[in-house]
């Protein structure tokens, strides 16, 4: 019998009912699903130093259990001392399992890592997508805070099939994800 992530299993048994529920879907292929997550490094510093993207991309890669690529610059901006085609950020596409793994090592290990956490912001993109971002990297437990040469944030952007903000909202919710307003919003509603 194959491996399946725990998260993929909890949203077939739990959250796709709950959300069919709560929206009043006729159809189980209503109901807004994760498509992909995106975690990104933008790397100013690599333009002087390119050993830093080197470390960031493999980094990156323990993080996610997938190889990270590096990103481009489009244009050249002279202030920046950026030229066109130079490496300046690295990034992961994950998709299903290594999507579901990395989420729930996300809720359940590194968020609650996070020194002072209050829970985050629930600003969506107006098309039912999210975007997180998180200061230190060392809140993943694969990283040896030892080895560290510094300090670099990332975005993780979690892409849903949601047609509105509401709908990605409750998904994400349901996914464990800790907003600050949750208990707020979900009184509201009932």
């Amino acid at each position: 019998m194959a491996y399946v992530p725990t998260f993929k299993t909890e949203y077939k048994q739990r959250i796709a009912p709950a959300l069919m529920k709560e929206f009043d879907y006729k159809s189980v292929m209503q109901v807004p699903r994760l498509e992909k997550i995106v975690v990104n490094q933008g790397m100013g510093q690599a333009v002087a130093d390119k050993k830093l993207l080197e470390v960031a991309q493999e980094e990156l890669s323990r993080i996610t259990g997938q190889r990270a690529v590096q990103t481009r610059s489009k244009k050249d901006i002279s202030n920046f001392k950026l030229r066109k085609g130079m490496p300046i950020g690295v990034r992961v596409t994950l998709r299903d399992r290594k999507m579901y793994e990395f989420m729930e090592r996300l809720v359940a290990v590194a968020l609650p890592r996070v020194r002072d956490f209050q829970g985050i912001n629930e600003k969506f993109d107006g098309r039912g997508n999210y975007t997180l971002g998180i200061t230190e990297q060392i809140i993943f437990p694969e990283i040896d805070i030892d080895k560290i040469t510094k300090i670099f944030g990332m975005e993780v952007t979690f892409v849903t099939t949601a047609d509105t903000d509401t709908e990605a909202y409750a998904l994400l919710r349901e996914f464990g994800l800790p907003f600050k307003n949750a208990k707020k919003k979900v009184a509201a509603t009932e």
